[in-house]
């Protein structure tokens, strides 16, 4: 059934500039793209009430002069002086002065004001800046500091491989050292180091304040880090610290060169390390980090070079108190939906780690930690939100810590050297580095089938624990063994093979079949089709609607790659060149989540159909959903065409 009115068929279709997506969540601008300029004949937005807006609370005596701010789509929000009316009044009632810093890599926008604004007063300001009715979300940039206690007590081995209540790694290693995966460790950035040097990939330092990150420039391509180090009184208390070479402590546990004749050996030896520099003096902003997450698996943030070596798996070693809010989880589900494991510290107040963040995210792996008689750590972080625990060191037993690479520079870098350290952060890069030798030995490994392998592959805690250590120890021989292979089952269901086209009725010749549609008028026939007399046809209506046209696909997992194709036609009553107002998705749904593998949008619209391709790598030995998602908002009509798509597997 066509939607077009007469008048909108004879529309001129003249090209359209097309925005290719470079992220998969929602609010992602490509590289290519502009600053928005949005026409005047979409109306702006009535005020609403500030319950309809998320708000994330400050968390309890933290002060703060920025915040993160999600804007409505629309002509007034399109611009900075339409964007700070939103702020104009809160400001006033305030007090402050406030003026924008920097879009984000989620869309959203970071806004300082001239003042820090602390609990009531920063609940104030969020909530006027609510009421202007123009913004969706706003949270403050809370900091976020290391997961780490330092322990300068020496030891000659690494108990935390292979002794009794350790991670059994010795003979993980015959199976896999993890050549061809990346790990990006989100933390100080990295001092050169000789059992590091060789593993680590050209980074990114996202510290975007200068004087914090001590190299008087804010972001740039150095993820060396500076130095940490802090005078009393400089970071919220009336102590002093020296630099912790934090990052380098971690990326050591991760992937330390081995057979080299020099002190330790990382969990993934021949694993690539990507030194991503979020951590600096003071900790680092919850803004910062979160375009690093994105970056760091391979999304665009503005103004940033594209990471040329994607990561498959990111360690934070790092939190923060609070819930885990809007920006944080959609940079999280971004590099998730791009096949990125994330894999995060418990923290080390010894409280319930749901209270803090990110390992109270969605879609992240929680670590916490043990002490070599194989029970929690005294400091780590426990409860229902962990999912497995990792060698992290404890003082009261034995005194010993996790043995890795450090700087000896006190403020600045000096020379190489190791050390013991102990907490969930050392915790981590241990189940990160796990991470690397399993997708080294299996790359298709979804995020989702990486959490279920080393929640099975975990054994009950040597020594207990009672208060909720999640599936038990890591055990990395456990883990290997079963991706190694296992007894086959008798009477395994028949998989594909990996050839031909694996989706049923692929041109609509046979109407519905094989599809499901929440709407009847979605299967067309006629002229408007690209081949043969059947299509599909999304939205067009000129107010607000969604389609969804879905199958169910088997991927075999012998198949050395995956995608899906289709041709895509999109007409549309929209003049605009610069906003996508009306959007058509695919989608993949695996049962553990709702993927967004890319977008399209009014501004494709053309005269004929053109094909698109959609990666399925991370989909392969799984059945799941594929889903084509339009979007229409309330005003001017755009319809998505849908033709002779196809699912291949070789």
């Amino acid at each position: 059934m066509a939607r077009f009115s007469p008048l909108r068929r004879t529309l001129a279709v003249s090209a359209a500039v097309a925005i290719g997506f470079a992220g998969f969540g929602a609010g992602i601008l490509p590289a290519s793209a502009q600053p928005i300029k949005v026409p005047a004949e979409k109306s702006n937005p009535a005020p609403n009430s500030e319950a309809t807006v998320k708000i994330g609370p400050p968390v309890a005596d933290e002060a703060y002069d920025q915040f993160i701010v999600t804007y409505k789509a629309s002509a007034q929000n399109a611009g900075k002086s339409g964007r700070a009316k939103a702020w104009g009044k809160a400001a006033q009632e305030a007090g402050v002065s406030v003026k924008e810093l920097r879009s984000m890599a989620t869309g959203s926008f970071v806004v300082k004001s001239n003042k820090e604004l602390k609990g009531k007063d920063a609940d104030a300001f969020m909530e006027d800046m609510a009421k202007s009715g123009l913004i969706e979300a706003i949270e403050p940039d809370a900091m976020m500091k290391i997961s780490m206690t330092p322990n300068d007590t020496r030891y000659a081995e690494q108990w935390h491989y292979s002794g009794t209540n350790g991670m059994r790694l010795p003979s993980a290693w015959d199976t896999s050292t993890g050549s061809g995966s990346v790990v990006a460790v989100l933390d100080t950035g990295i001092t050169l180091h000789s059992d590091l040097n060789t593993n680590v990939l050209p980074g990114y330092d996202f510290v975007s304040n200068a004087t914090s990150a001590r190299d008087g420039n804010g972001r740039d391509s150095n993820a060396q880090d500076q130095g940490d180090w802090y005078a009393a009184g400089e970071c919220g208390g009336s102590d002093s610290g020296n630099s912790s070479w934090h990052g380098t402590h971690v990326a050591g546990t991760v992937a330390a060169v081995t057979d080299n004749g020099k002190g330790v050996a990382g969990v993934a030896p021949d694993a690539k390390l990507l030194p991503v520099r979020v951590l600096a003096k003071c900790g680092g902003s919850l803004s910062d980090i979160s375009d690093a997450i994105i970056w760091a698996s391979g999304g665009y943030v503005p103004g940033v070079p594209t990471n040329t070596n994607p990561a498959d798996t990111i360690n934070m070693s790092l939190g923060g108190g609070g819930a885990c809010g809007t920006t944080y989880q959609a940079a999280i589900d971004t590099a998730v939906s791009r096949g990125t494991s994330v894999i995060v510290a418990a923290g080390n107040e010894s409280q319930n780690a749901s209270n803090v963040r990110p390992a109270n995210c969605s879609n992240v792996v929680v670590v916490a930690a043990s002490n070599p008689s194989g029970g929690p750590s005294f400091y780590t972080n426990y409860g229902s939100a962990i999912d497995v625990t990792a060698p992290g060191g404890d003082t009261r037993y034995a005194g010993q810590g996790v043995l890795s690479t450090i700087n000896t520079g006190s403020t600045t870098p000096s020379a190489e050297g190791y050390a013991f350290y102990q907490g969930t952060s050392m915790a981590t890069p241990h189940v990160a580095g796990m991470v690397a030798l399993m997708k080294s030995k299996s790359p298709s490994l979804s995020p989702a089938q990486v959490e279920t392998a080393l929640k099975n592959g975990t054994r009950a805690m040597p020594a207990g624990c009672s208060i909720g250590c999640g599936t038990g120890l890591v055990d990395a021989a456990k883990i290997m063994n079963a991706l190694g292979g296992t007894t086959p089952d008798p009477d395994p269901e028949p998989e594909p093979e990996p050839s031909g086209n694996l989706l049923k009725n692929p041109g609509f010749e046979d109407g519905s079949t094989g599809w499901t549609a929440n709407r009847s008028d979605t299967f067309e026939t006629g002229s408007a089709a690209r081949t043969g007399n059947g299509l599909a046809g999304l939205n067009g209506w000129g107010n607000s609607n969604t389609y969804t046209l879905d199958q169910k696909v088997t991927i075999p997992s012998s198949a050395s790659s995956a995608e899906l194709k289709f041709h895509l036609r999109v007409l549309t009553d929209e003049t605009t060149t610069s906003y996508a107002y009306d959007k058509i998705s695919v989608q993949v749904i695996d049962g553990y989540g709702t993927y967004n593998m890319g977008s399209w949008s009014n501004l494709d619209a053309g005269t004929s159909y053109q094909e698109r391709t959609v990666n399925l790598n991370n989909f392969r030995g799984k059945t799941v959903t594929l889903r084509f998602k339009g979007v229409e908002d309330s005003a001017k009509a755009t319809v998505f065409r849908i033709d002779d798509a196809s699912v291949s597997a070789n």
